[in-house]
């Protein structure tokens, strides 16, 4: 679960939201609308942390996990596309830099036994040893060949960089998934399997989109940025 509490934000002198109370609940879908400049992707960076409210507060259940989709095309450009995915679990990939770390130790003790021991528990709970394979079907999905799997960001097409940073977000069934206009740039056909995988996603999905179609088909929720309020519908985009 996610929620707002009392939270207000403005920019010079601008009330963009004035007392926002919302819960976003596991299970459901939700939309953010409102005009160009109403402050739906400032909301989401409320959400994620980037940005501090002036009052009020996030609240976030202990121990889940959130993943957002990267708005910045070039971050990751000397990484090659399957580990650029990979990075989407930050905890996972910190498990497995430690372990390799102990792992090459030339004096390793005791005590480097016991915390490897520990890791690998965590590994195995978090799907670690079927991270790789999990990555490389999201990627596929997309349409993103196996040849591309260990080239550099940095080598590929903007077209293609886009689709592994939404399999980045998507990787690890993260708790709580941000997406910030996430059709675009897409082709048809990855759209529509973005669809199909929002349908059958069992967490928490908030989106900012300007795409219709995308928002009646995978939203239960809307959430109407408008007058310095944020409103939540049961329902459609068309509604």
């Amino acid at each position: 679960m996610i929620q707002t509490s009392n939270v207000s934000l403005a920019f010079g002198g601008r009330v963009l939201y004035k007392e926002v109370n919302l819960k976003f609940t596991k299970g459901n879908c939700y939309g953010i609308i409102g005009a160009n400049g109403a402050g739906k992707s400032t909301f989401l960076k409320i959400l994620t942390g980037e940005i501090e409210p002036n009052t009020g507060e996030v609240i976030i259940t202990p121990g889940e996990r959130m993943s957002v989709l990267e708005q910045n095309q070039n971050k990751y450009d000397n990484e090659t596309v399957l580990n650029t995915v990979l990075l989407g679990h930050k905890r996972l990939m910190e498990i497995q830099k430690e372990k390799d770390a102990l792992y090459s130790k030339e004096d390793f003790s005791d005590e480097d036994g016991i915390r490897a021991g520990e890791l690998e528990t965590e590994f195995a709970e978090l799907g670690g040893w079927e991270a790789d394979g999990n990555a490389k079907t999201l990627l596929q999905s997309m349409g993103i060949k196996e040849d591309d799997y260990n080239r550099l960001m940095s080598e590929m097409d903007s077209k293609i960089k886009v689709k592994v940073l939404l399999a980045q977000a998507l990787f690890g069934n993260p708790d709580i998934l941000i997406l910030d206009e996430p059709t675009n740039n897409l082709d048809f056909k990855t759209i529509r399997w973005l669809e199909d995988f929002l349908l059958d996603f069992e967490n928490i999905v908030i989106i900012v989109s300007h795409n219709r179609h995308f928002l009646n088909k995978v939203c239960t929720h809307i959430c109407d940025v408008d007058y310095g309020q944020i409103n939540m519908f049961l329902a459609n985009y068309d509604f």
